[in-house]
């Protein structure tokens, strides 16, 4: 009995082999295909929102024809596919890539930008609306970062394409970071941590001076010193409020808020 019970065993085993070998074996149907072909597919998917199966054929494209015209170009579509898709940590990746071996590339201004439109991540904010949260409450890291690489890009490629853009964007990060320091300096004020609410307010009003949120950074500043009874720094503070907005709404029990800053509609 012992004996059959291998033996049956033993026949299951090499029908299950035996099946595993008789199922079709998945065809790549790439393995054929030419550079241009591979190129242009990528593109197609790319195009329809497919970014996983464009950034697989830009990948086999780079890996297959690394030496070919196509291959910077691959590089360059597979950062942006993984901005498309969400994936910041490997669209970062593949930007760095490739300024790090293409620093002198024709079109290395645009990947400045798209790592500057990857930090700047607007699609974070693109229903923000709905809870009415302001993006300058966020972290301000990846603000910095946006801010560094669109400021790159203005700074090396005044003639870029894309510079136009990148100016009015920091134009936007400029205030989104010195309203967070605002907003920062607020929160502080309330816990009564006039101190840290001072020097905060001081940060916004020395290092973004140009930014609309320094008028709020001075009257959070003037509140401060006055709450710590420092009426001199307070006078000061209210004498440059109201040298530089003469009409701030400040003097007269605070400005009247219709909308966020950062709503444009």
């Amino acid at each position: 009995m012992r004996n059959r019970s291998i033996k049956i065993a033993a026949v299951a085993l090499a029908l299950s082999l035996s099946g595993c070998g008789m199922l079709p074996e998945k065809v790549d149907e790439t393995r054929t295909w030419s550079a241009s072909k591979l190129y242009s597919e990528a593109r197609d998917e790319l195009a329809s929102g497919n970014y996983e199966r464009a950034i697989q054929h830009f990948e086999k494209l780079e890996s297959r024809y690394p030496f070919g015209t196509y291959a910077q170009q691959a590089q360059m579509e597979i950062a942006y596919a993984h901005y498309r898709q969400g994936e910041q940590p490997e669209a970062l990746a593949a930007v760095e890539r490739f300024i790090k071996l293409h620093p002198n590339h024709p079109n290395v201004d645009y990947m400045y930008y798209l790592r500057g439109l990857i930090n700047f991540n607007d699609r974070l904010g693109f229903l923000s609306f709905l809870s009415r949260q302001d993006p300058s409450e966020r972290d301000p890291k990846a603000a910095r970062d946006a801010f560094d690489s669109f400021k790159l890009l203005a700074e090396r490629f005044p003639d870029s394409p894309y510079t136009k853009d990148a100016v009015a964007r920091l134009k936007y990060l400029v205030n989104a970071m010195a309203q967070y320091e605002v907003h920062v300096a607020k929160y502080y004020y309330r816990r009564g941590a006039y101190v840290a609410a001072a020097n905060r307010a001081q940060i916004a009003v020395s290092e973004y001076r140009e930014a609309p949120a320094v008028e709020e950074a001075l009257y959070v500043m003037a509140q401060s010193y006055d709450a710590m009874g420092m009426t001199k720094l307070r006078d000061d503070t209210n004498r440059v409020l109201r040298q530089n907005f003469p009409n701030s709404a400040y003097f007269s029990g605070g400005p009247q808020v219709n909308k966020p800053w950062w709503q444009i509609w």
